[in-house]
Order: structure tokens, then C-alpha cells, then sequence
């Protein structure tokens, strides 16, 4: 689990928003549950690091704010339209019971055990994230689908996830697709014995003396001219 520190803010105006921003903070608040909105801010620099980690918006972070730890979600970040820099985060308390809606990712294993890939099969990812509705202290960290034996032609529903009874996929009434193990595009041919290699060569061989014998015409060879290209096109008079 993630954590970050976070100061509280008393900025009323755009000025000390911009001048706190220009400091290298990024203005932030905590909401939901009981307690009232914090209206606090973080480090830029820290931010964008965890940013960048896959699955921000998935991953519970712990904030300790002047002291006092609590769990939070990142649930939006507003971005400035020209320098595409974070400049305002919202978090979401973690509190026991609230329900929410959020993207998991669906995370595969044991690749190499997988007999399927190992044959050249693909593997089709139809869904790399998963929109789940669970309570926030219950958020799972990915949807795991193990490739442990799995072959060509078998495909993973939302059914194969073990999920808690109180976390359920808002795609309801139907067992919806995830990824699929499929055969290869394009199948390699098996390579042919030397000897029927040697058969055919001299089979070629025989056909091309007979066309020639019969006034079939002989294969232009590389430089020859070819009909309507016997004259190069008159340059342009300058």
C-alpha cells in the first residue's frame, strides 16, 4: 500500500491556489463519510511518481495528514489543459460499509506453464479492467487468472474469479468474457525432406528444357527489356 504525506490548506482565493501550486504542491481534498471535507495539500513531484504507477485510481493510498494516517482512494485528478500537470486530486475516505464503483485490473500468471502458449497460441485480453462494485475497505488489488495448464480454445469468464459475496461486476445478467487462449494466426508449415526437395528441382528442371524445345518462350532474366520498355520517357525540355 501506497503512502503520502499531505498538509492541511487554508487557500480561499485563485492567487494562493496558483501560489501554492507554484511552490510544487497540488491542492487536494478528502471526502465521504461522516466527518467533514479536508481540503489539504501534497507533493507534485510525490504525486506524479505514483501517478505513473500502474492502477493509481485502483490503489488504496494511506495519507498522513499533520500526523493523523487515514485510507483514502484517488478517485479523480484534474490536469492543467496546457501543461498537462496534475492540479487538484480527490480522495475518497475509506469507510467500512460505503460502497463504490471502481476499475480493477485483471492480471494474468504462470505464462510459461500454459501448454496453449507454448504451441503458439495467443492470448486474447478482451478486458485488461474490470468495473466492480464492493465496499471500499474490501477493493481487490487485481483479478488473478492463472494460465497453469491452460490450452488453445479455452476462455476465461467473469464466472472463473472467485470474488467476495459482497463484491459483485456491474455488468450484470450475463457471464461475460475476460480473455481468450487462441491458435495462432498464422500456422508454420512443416519443413519438406531434402529429398523431396531434390525430386522437385529436377522436375523443374525437365519442364523448362521442354518449353524451350517446344519454342515456349524463356523467362526474361533480370536486366532484359521488357515490351513498352525498350525507350526510356523523353525528359521534359527544361
Amino acid at each position: 500500500m501506497n503512502s503520502l504525506d499531505a498538509n492541511i490548506r487554508n487557500t480561499k482565493t485563485k492567487g494562493e491556489l496558483n501560489s501554492l501550486r507554484d511552490d510544487g504542491n497540488v491542492p487536494a481534498i478528502i471526502y465521504g463519510g461522516e466527518a467533514q471535507n479536508e481540503k489539504i495539500s501534497i507533493s507534485k513531484k510525490i504525486l506524479k511518481s505514483l501517478i505513473e504507477k500502474e492502477n493509481f485510481l485502483s490503489s488504496i493510498i494511506t495519507l498522513n495528514v499533520d500526523g493523523k494516517h487515514q485510507k483514502v482512494l484517488p478517485r479523480e485528478i484534474k490536469y492543467d489543459i496546457i501543461s498537462d500537470e496534475p492540479i487538484h486530486v480527490d480522495f475518497l475516505r475509506i469507510v467500512s460499509g460505503i460502497k463504490v464503483r471502481i476499475e480493477v485490473p485483471v492480471k494474468f500468471l504462470n505464462h510459461e506453464k500454459s501448454p496453449g502458449l507454448k504451441r503458439g497460441g495467443v492470448l486474447n485480453i478482451v478486458r485488461r479492467k474490470v468495473e466492480l462494485k464492493c465496499p471500499s475497505e474490501k477493493i481487490p488489488e487485481n483479478l488473478v487468472i492463472d494460465l497453469d495448464g491452460v490450452d488453445i480454445g479455452e476462455s476465461f469468464k467473469i464466472s472463473s474469479i472467485n470474488l467476495e459475496d459482497d463484491v459483485t461486476p456491474t455488468i450484470q445478467g450475463r457471464d461475460f468474457v475476460i480473455a481468450t487462449l487462441a491458435a495462432p494466426t498464422v500456422m508454420k508449415e512443416p519443413e519438406k525432406p531434402a529429398e523431396a526437395e531434390a525430386a522437385e528441382g529436377e522436375a523443374g528442371a525437365e519442364g523448362t528444357d521442354a518449353a524451350a524445345t517446344e519454342g515456349g518462350e524463356k523467362p526474361a532474366a533480370d536486366g532484359d527489356k521488357k515490351e513498352g520498355e525498350d525507350k526510356k520517357p523523353a525528359e521534359e525540355k527544361k
